[in-house]
């Protein structure tokens, strides 16, 4: 039993001191997106190599044939890596031109001896791609400003960013893309940078401590002119509100007032506004189609009458119905 359990520790530590080996014979290459990356295979002897086999965790990448008097043959085995692959002449270093975000995988390096051992070793490299790093940008926000103290934190940030970016500023040297600041009037003269990292690339951006407490103070400035604003047009509308409602319940009341003394009014009221007057031919008697009558308007009637009830000239009578 003993030995059963001697074995089985003989066996787990030999799987670890292979894990371990085969992690530290990883080599991580960095690359930059729409650049070249080179695989280095650091051959001692390179007049030994006959053949390099590059291959990726899914596919064939490309085989390599060694010549000692020419430059060696490559043949490209898959479409993917069309027109990207290239193979040094002088150490067999394997580069891939044009670099894209997929291109980051685990690559390996079968590379076959021609001498009397016949051995093949294998080189593992992990590529990981990356993007050049832009100017990052610094924002500000929470701005505060008390007893001439300027209290701003700062942003900074750079465009698509990416897991592997870190940021520091200076002269703080607070590592993190955000930074608090409370400025006092004596070290207005500072200037705060942000320099974000990344495997492949750097950049920065800065900002005065004179500037941030200038947008400070206007930030403030501007929060107050916007409540009391705010407060005007509150007080406005309380005050001419009330005065339209009223406004419009006292137009709907007056013209409902009016729409009912309108219902009332008589049919024959306006008939009884209209005033017939009978013109009479000369004296000789006429048949009954030669009287005429004109109607006119009330108004018209009235003024006849104030004429101190006189007929109209060649008029011998007149008839009025109210």
């Amino acid at each position: 039993m003993a030995q059963h359990y001697l074995w089985i520790l003989l066996l787990c530590l030999q799987t670890c001191l292979e894990a371990a080996e085969s992690n530290t014979n990883i080599l991580t290459v960095s690359g930059i997106l729409g650049e070249t990356v080179t695989f280095p295979l650091n051959i001692q002897d390179v007049q030994q190599v006959s053949t390099i086999n590059w291959r990726n965790s899914k596919t064939s990448v490309a085989v390599v044939v060694a010549h000692s008097n020419k430059p060696p043959q490559v043949l490209v085995t898959h479409q993917y890596y069309n027109q990207r692959i290239n193979v040094s002449s002088q150490n067999y270093n394997l580069e891939i031109s044009n670099l894209r975000m997929e291109d980051s995988e685990t690559y390996k390096a079968d590379i076959n001896t021609d001498n009397s051992e016949k051995k093949t070793f294998t080189r593992t490299y992990k590529l990981q791609v990356y993007r050049r790093l832009g100017k990052p940008k610094i924002t500000q926000s929470l701005m505060t400003s008390e007893n001439s103290t300027c209290n701003v934190t700062l942003t900074c940030s750079v465009e698509k960013e990416e897991e592997n970016v870190t940021y520091r500023w200076s002269p703080t040297g607070k590592e993190g893309s955000v930074l608090q600041i409370f400025q006092i009037p004596k070290n207005q003269e500072l200037i705060y940078t942000c320099t974000a990292w990344n495997p492949v690339s750097n950049n920065s951006d800065s900002i005065s401590a004179q500037q941030l407490c200038a947008d400070s103070a206007m930030s403030v400035h501007m929060h107050h002119a916007g409540w009391l604003s705010g407060l005007v047009v509150l007080f406005l509308v309380i005050l001419i509100l009330p005065a339209v409602l009223v406004f419009l319940f006292w137009k709907r009341g007056r013209d409902s007032s009016f729409k009912i003394l309108k219902s009332k009014k008589k049919p024959d009221d306006v008939s009884k506004n209209t005033i017939y007057t009978c013109v009479t031919a000369p004296k000789d008697p006429q048949p009954a189609e030669l009287r005429i009558y004109d109607e006119i308007s009330l108004c018209k009637m009235d003024k006849t009458v104030s004429t101190q009830g006189r007929k109209p000239p060649g008029i011998s009578s007149y008839e009025s119905v109210i």
